[in-house]
């Protein structure tokens, strides 16, 4: 097992490096550059700008300076937008909000999503099922951006109940103490819906799989209890599908929360990304898509791991 982890930490080095010679190829494709946004600026300016962010430089220089800034130093260099900060401190000031965001989401899918799946296999082709299906459709068909607007005027300005977005300002550890949880409720449920339909669809479907074994029916004939046969014997194995699913889902979570900060004016990584793609700070959007890339490898490998942990007929060597 110990091999395999760090043979797969070793792959996420040619995979990131794939991600950034991309991105990094787009950027320069890209028409325009980081200077063109902003008010006319001289030539001169434009001359300062570019020697001063090394673009004056031949596009290989530029793309092995910055490479070697990353591994060395772990520098992922300055914005062009705020002068004053790097890449890496706007990523620890933003990030860990959408970490918090993304868990409570992630939480509230698996909390809501796994045992109604279960539900709906155990009470199969009743209306109980139909009605579960139903709401995972709805769940699955109706985008997150259109759902957000709808919350905000059912429920903070019709109901009053929650605050239309936002967050505490300071750190996102704050979201954690309970005079805050009402920040982070109706941009997490909004953010839960998808996975939530996903997580119930792919547990329904396994736990009715394996309720029809062989097995299954022959712990049922020994004189168990049903709820030991279901959370003892059928639950562990149908699990196994629905981690697969859980981990991807909370992949992207993470790193497409992009609609859902806007919406909610949460001040995420993914709302300053979609900023910075219409500022041009390259820099940011560098940083930030290697990031994302590193977190969806990761997640990954977690849920390679876990599979063995669930069934322990699964080795890795």
């Amino acid at each position: 097992m110990g091999q395999y982890v760090v043979r797969r930490v070793l792959l996420l080095i040619p995979v990131l490096l794939a991600v950034y010679t991309l991105t990094f190829i787009l950027f320069q494709l890209t028409p325009g550059g980081p200077w063109d946004k902003e008010k006319p600026l001289t030539k001169q300016a434009i001359q300062y700008l570019n020697a001063k962010y090394g673009l004056d430089r031949p596009v290989y220089v530029q793309y092995f300076s910055y490479l070697e800034n990353v591994v060395t130093k772990f520098d992922l260099g300055p914005s062009y937008k705020q002068t004053s900060r790097t890449v890496t401190e706007i990523i620890g000031q933003y990030f860990p909000f959408s970490i918090v965001l993304g868990f409570t989401a992630m939480g509230f899918a698996i909390l809501i999503g796994v045992p109604l799946g279960i539900i709906s296999a155990l009470r199969h082709n009743t209306l109980v099922d139909q009605i579960a299906m139903f709401l995972a459709v709805i769940g699955v068909s109706v985008p997150t951006f259109v759902i957000g607007p709808i919350l905000i005027f059912l429920i903070s300005l019709e109901l009053g109940l929650l605050p239309t977005g936002g967050a505490p300002t300071g750190s996102a550890l704050q979201l954690l103490e309970p005079r805050n949880w009402q920040y982070l409720v109706m941009p997490a449920f909004t953010l839960s819906l998808l996975p939530l339909a996903w997580l119930a669809r792919y547990t329904r479907a396994a736990m009715l799989e394996v309720i029809r074994m062989d097995y299954i029916r022959t712990a049922r004939a020994k004189g168990l209890m049903e709820q030991v046969v279901i959370a003892r014997h059928a639950l562990k194995n149908a699990l196994i599908p629905v981690v697969t699913v859980a981990g991807v889902l909370l992949a992207e979570i993470l790193v497409g929360s992009f609609y859902v900060e806007f919406v909610f004016n949460w001040p995420g990584i993914g709302r300053y990304f979609v900023t910075s793609v219409s500022n041009r700070d390259y820099p940011v959007l560098m940083g930030t898509t290697l990031l994302f890339a590193g977190l969806v490898a990761v997640m990954n490998l977690i849920v390679d791991l876990v599979y063995a942990y669930l069934d322990p007929r699964i080795r890795y060597s």
